[in-house]
Formats: C-alpha cells, structure tokens, sequence
C-alpha cells in the first residue's frame, strides 16, 4: 500500500546536485569546472552581461548617424475621405468640427499631438473644420465643397 513516506519522484525526473571542490574522485576537484587561471577562475568574480572579454563593444564598433529634430511636429493624420464619413454620420448635427469632436468619434488621441487634414479622398459635405494644419489639397477640397477651414494653434 502507497503510504506518504514511500512516495518518490518518478525515475529520470530529478537529477543529483553537481558537488564542484570535494575531490579529484568526484571529477569535479581541481579547478571546480572553471578552467584554468584568470578573473573568472576566483571566487567573486563578475562582469558585465555585454562585456566582450576587452574587445572594441559592439556600441563603439558601429558609427553613428542621423539626426533628429527636437523641433519637429508629429501630427497625428486626419484624412478628407474621413470627414465626409463623419459628416455622413453626424448629419447636420455639428456645426464645426474641432479637436472635441474627432476625439469623441475616435479620429485622433488625446489632444498632446497636433492633427492636420490631408486631402486623401473626396468631400461632398459642407463642412466647417478647425486644424493645427491643413495640406493644400484638403484645404481645396474642403473650400470646393463650401465650408470653411480654420487653422489653430496648439
């Protein structure tokens, strides 16, 4: 009968402790498998994960390049073929679409990045739009479908 003092995992599942130091016989005496002299032979001893032995690091190896403004505007992108979407959607309901609208219907993010209006697409509605930005062509499309753009400062 199985009793708890008799349990034993099951063959082949655990394997015996390597016992480094305690004699030639053991076959782990000597150097205690850390090879022959040097800085990681001795007790303590430690190095960086990206250290390559004194070799030129891969970080000085490779050259640097390019350059990034920190002066340059990310906008997030609204296209023309979206407005008239959202113009279809909302109806006459809003007169002016403005940053409160395109976040509230998913256009844009938070109000931390610009947005500006690019003229992918058509527009048929009426619309009045206020933007960090407008490109040239929505800024047509928009003026051709008689609304109004309004360029704001953020």
């Amino acid at each position: 009968m199985d009793r708890l003092s008799n349990l034993t995992p099951a063959k082949g599942s655990t394997k015996n402790k390597k016992r480094v130091g305690r004699g030639e016989g053991s076959g782990h005496g000597g150097q205690s498998t850390r090879g022959m002299n040097g800085q990681l032979s001795r007790s303590g001893a430690k190095q960086r994960a990206w250290f390559e032995g004194g070799q030129m690091p891969l970080q000085r190896r490779v050259p640097k390049y390019g350059f990034t403004s920190p002066f340059k505007i990310h906008f997030q992108v609204i296209n023309v073929d979206q407005l008239q979407a959202l113009a279809e959607k909302l109806g006459s309901s809003v007169e002016l679409f403005d940053a409160k609208v395109f976040y509230k219907n998913g256009l844009i993010s938070s109000g931390v990045k610009p947005y500006k209006i690019l003229g992918n697409g058509a527009l048929k509605s009426k619309i009045n739009v206020e933007a960090a930005a407008f490109s040239k062509s929505a800024k047509e499309k928009i003026e051709a479908a008689g609304g109004t753009t309004n360029v704001v400062t953020t």
